[in-house]
């Protein structure tokens, strides 16, 4: 993996530590040395072939990225550790969690569905961010049916932390039970956008599944299976179509 010249921030993220721009915060922490040089500046221009990088004492050195799609199973965290819950790392086998992954996104601890799981703060970052917009579909179970009124509210949008949530588009499925599932399509994805627009539109949300990541459509992997692709394999599954 080419990493020569690169900024701290980026090859914190290619050493598995953090996406981009959690790495800043961890660099901006003081918790980064260039040789014996505390550095605070995640733009500083690294060669990691001269350069000795530790971050908490431990020199990084670049691996080889990982992408691993999951069906994340309800229930479990999110993160790479946890105090109270099982956490989405702990269903990789050692192998894979040795080369320091995380989430790549997120779902809340009960929602379930794709998930993406990397090493490679650069995806993280020009891919996944909730800026970039990336449509992501999900199926919700509703605690009691909804009527075409209600869709037409949820299809206005609601207000959420000082900023109008607008779906790009909510259906309703042809899906037992019946009148209770829909379809929410998102972009930009606010925290726990489709619960809380539920919320709003009057009905609290009893299952909620991540069923597609752009292009990218989950159908057969099972709750907690997972697939290891490659860069160009996830990125043609998620920006051309492909299933998982």
């Amino acid at each position: 993996m080419e990493v020569r010249g690169t900024r701290l921030n980026a090859f914190l993220a290619a050493c598995g530590v953090a996406s981009r721009r959690r790495a800043e915060e961890v660099i901006r922490a003081g918790r980064v040395r260039v040789g014996d040089r505390i550095v605070l500046a995640p733009f500083f221009q690294v060669d990691p072939e001269v350069d000795e990088v530790t971050c908490d004492g431990r020199t990084l050195k670049a691996t080889e990225p990982v992408y691993v799609v999951m069906n994340k199973p309800g229930g479990v965290v999110c993160a790479v550790s946890d105090k109270y819950d099982p956490v989405v790392v702990d269903l990789l086998p050692e192998a894979v969690k040795s080369r320091r992954v995380y989430p790549a996104g997120r779902l809340d601890r009960e929602s379930e569905g794709l998930l993406i799981l990397t090493n490679d703060g650069a995806l993280t970052q020009e891919v996944m961010h909730p800026s970039k917009g990336l449509h992501k579909e999900y199926e919700a179970l509703l605690n009691v049916p909804i009527n075409e009124r209600q869709l037409a509210r949820w299809r206005g949008g609601f207000e959420i932390e000082g900023r109008r949530a607008v779906p790009i588009s909510v259906t309703l499925m042809d899906r037992e039970p019946e009148g209770r599932w829909v379809s929410v399509v998102i972009g930009e994805g606010l925290k726990r956008e489709v619960r809380v627009m539920a919320n709003l539109a009057g009905f609290s949300v009893e299952r909620l599944v991540r069923r597609r990541l752009g292009k990218m459509v989950l159908e057969k992997l099972r709750p907690g299976e997972f697939v290891d692709l490659s860069f160009s394999e996830l990125y043609t599954k998620i920006f051309e179509g492909g299933v998982v």
